[in-house]
């Protein structure tokens, strides 16, 4: 059962993805709070008056020159620890390609539901079959094509969310493009009103919706009214509004841009039960999309959540999720490599959560393969309550991990599922090189078709290099010790090609270590991320504070 606690903001709009899985909604956070810092004391002419290091909120909003187009509305300034902004708000719609150049002093704001362009429908239109010119909720424009927005985000800026009147959020509908490329010295942050404001602590969560990107790949589970599996015509809804956005279609190539370098903090609106929205979001998306060095930080849901389509991501850091911090489901086909994290202490539900929402005969399959992970909880008291161990793999999903690292003292490590309902064969598993540190009744367990002696054999604990009774070495919390290191790598990806489950894809990077930090001057994941209190990455830098440069 899904439970939820928190309050919602009153009068929100209700959009969001239709989740699955386990849902621990907790604390939306902090109330909003203006922290004005004082003006320091002049000194004595004729010596200069020294630096205070804080920001100072710029004149005016970028204009039209360069944001190559786009219309920002000047909401004054906003104040917090670290300076001034000048807050330059984007309207509903963005139906320009456009800039949100970075400028010193300048914070960008979401009053609400941000679409970039409309939704361009299930297949992108062509001369032979073009979309019918009619009226769409998106702006109420008449399209006969893709609108083919893109809004590029420029290295350093800061986007914050703010969910007072509404739920606020960022759209990317099918037919457009993000392309958010920050890089390692300057990251890209999108983030709460409460956070700039300094309202936060690490408990802070679940104040602004997060980012959703929207595509045509293919998936299950389809909504009412919106095509079937068997007719390959099937579609999604981002419910609960009279302008929902939608996804699926026939594409597992198809772009949504780009997010490389970005951090997404205290996001995971919840707008009603079964209906939240994480940190990252991807809907139908497909290979062409680009997904490296994404932090997640205290999500009230999922640290993200990817439904069918096709997701190649690398680099992904996951802080403080509330629920599961990889949720994947729906028919997705996912390869995901050098996955970091870190739950808090007495929070949480699983590290992995994997399904396709119950209807297991569906197709395509979920499959997904995780490559180079390390997940652990920081204390004893984690939680899990909901999937009832650390990765929960279930209906209609075949999972290969490689090359990981699982440390859960607590719980129990993993729980696979299986079921033959309408026929179809149940969720399976292969591990090569996954070693866990597991409590509870037992590291594996089993479910439905599944007995704990077979889902122990699936795994496979003495052979493959695979342990569940490992004990872990972990060193800086997150970094490999030496019996880490001490275990054989997997690298002969073509030894798998031939089982008929899996293929393993040419996006993953061969590597002679396990985990997701080889020791310690390996160090991916440090600069471009924020540090919290119980995950410090070492990149000297608060994801309650903001950076002033």
């Amino acid at each position: 059962m899904k439970k939820f606690s928190g309050l919602l903001l009153v009068g929100c709009s209700a959009f969001a993805l239709a989740g699955c899985g386990a849902d621990d909604i907790s604390s939306p956070g902090s109330d909003s709070i203006n922290i004005t810092n004082p003006t320091p004391a002049p000194t004595p002419a004729p010596t200069p008056t020294p630096s205070t290091g804080l920001v100072v909120a710029a004149t005016e909003c970028p204009g039209a020159a360069a944001t190559g187009g786009l219309a920002l509305t000047n909401d004054g300034i906003i104040s917090g620890p670290e300076g001034t902004w000048r807050v330059c708000t984007l309207p509903a719609l963005v139906n320009v390609t456009s800039t949100l150049p970075k400028q010193t002093g300048v914070i960008y704001r979401l009053n609400g539901r941000v679409d970039v362009g409309c939704d361009g429908g299930f297949a992108a239109p062509t001369s032979a079959a073009p979309r019918s010119t009619t009226t769409v909720a998106c702006g109420g424009r008449s399209l006969t094509a893709d609108t083919n927005v893109t809004l590029t985000i420029e290295p350093g800026v800061i986007v914050y969310g703010d969910s007072t009147n509404a739920a606020s959020w960022l759209a990317v509908n099918r037919g457009n493009k993000l392309i958010a490329e920050g890089t390692a010295a300057r990251p890209i942050i999108f983030t709460s009103l409460q956070n700039v404001r300094g309202a936060n602590n690490n408990d802070s969560m679940g104040q602004w919706g997060g980012v959703v990107l929207l595509g045509r790949g293919r998936t299950t589970d389809c909504s009412t009214g919106l095509g079937s599996v068997a007719a390959d015509n099937c579609e999604r809804v981002t419910e609960g509004a009279a302008d929902p956005a939608n996804f699926g279609g026939r594409d597992n190539a198809y772009n949504a841009g780009s997010m490389k370098y970005v951090q997404i903090r205290y996001s995971g609106y919840s707008l009603a039960p079964g209906n939240e929205l994480q940190s990252l979001t991807g809907g139908g998306i497909g290979t062409g999309t680009q997904l490296d060095f994404i932090q997640s930080v205290n999500s009230s849901d999922d640290g993200s959540e990817f439904f069918g389509g096709a997701l190649n991501m690398k680099h992904y850091v996951a802080i403080n999720a509330d629920d599961d911090s990889l949720d994947l489901d729906t028919g997705v086909q996912a390869n995901v490599q050098y996955a970091l994290i870190i739950q808090k202490p007495s929070a949480g539900d699983s590290f992995f959560e994997f399904d396709s929402n119950g209807n297991e005969a569906d197709t395509p399959r979920t499959k997904i393969t995780v490559g180079n992970f390390t997940a652990i909880q920081t204390a004893i008291g984690s939680g899990n309550s909901g999937n009832q161990a650390s990765a929960l793999f279930r209906g209609n999903a075949d999972v290969t991990l490689l090359n990981g690292v699982v440390a859960s003292p607590t719980n129990e490590c993993l729980r696979l599922n299986g079921t033959t309902a309408n026929g179809s064969a149940p969720a399976s598993l292969v591990a090569r090189s996954v070693v866990m540190t597991c409590g509870g009744t037992a590291p594996v367990l089993g479910t439905g078709t599944y007995t704990d002696a077979t889902a122990a054999t699936a795994f496979g604990t003495g052979a493959n290099n695979n342990n569940s009774a490992f004990t872990s070495t972990l060193t800086s919390t997150f970094v490999n010790g030496a019996g880490e290191n001490a275990v054989a790598a997997f690298t002969n990806y073509a030894s798998l090609n031939a089982s008929g489950q899996t293929n393993i894809s040419s996006f993953f990077t061969s590597t002679t270590w396990i985990g997701a930090v080889q020791n310690s001057t390996d160090n991916w994941f440090r600069g471009w991320t924020c540090d919290t209190t119980n995950a410090n990455l070492g990149s000297n830098s608060a994801c309650t504070a903001l950076p002033t440069t």
